[in-house]
């Protein structure tokens, strides 16, 4: 996957984690990471950058939680305008995504093409 199509997704990803729960920023990437199946990573420089710009923005809050047992730990949840900007952010990427994947299927040749080009024809 390109990085810079993740990096451009990553405010809407961590927006979306956080709508299902307030998480620092360790689970936030952990998370992501389950739900893509591996598929997606972030980097922590990255992680943080994007934290630090949504809580300025009013997007998200975080609060520093004290652990019984090593370093205290900034847990985000939600703002009110997150919440809103969490929906239309999903919104928009899945609309994304279906335009794409519409515009690739529209691009594949179509199956007796794909025979007389060397291509195996696929059921």
């Amino acid at each position: 996957m390109r990085r810079d199509l993740v990096k451009g997704d990553l405010p809407a990803l961590i927006l979306a984690v956080l709508g299902q729960q307030p998480l620092h920023g360790y689970g936030i990437a952990r998370e992501v990471e389950r739900l893509s199946g591996d598929a997606l990573t972030m980097k922590e420089a990255t992680l943080y950058s994007a934290l630090r710009a949504l809580e300025q923005d009013g997007l998200i809050a975080g609060k520093w939680q004290a652990q019984d047992r090593g370093a205290d730990r900034k847990v985000y949840t939600l703002t009110e305008a997150g919440t809103g900007e969490a929906r239309t952010r999903t919104r928009a990427l899945g609309d994304y995504a279906r335009l794409i994947q519409t515009l690739l299927g529209k691009l594949e040749p179509e199956p007796d093409q794909r025979k007389e080009n060397g291509h195996a024809q696929t059921a």
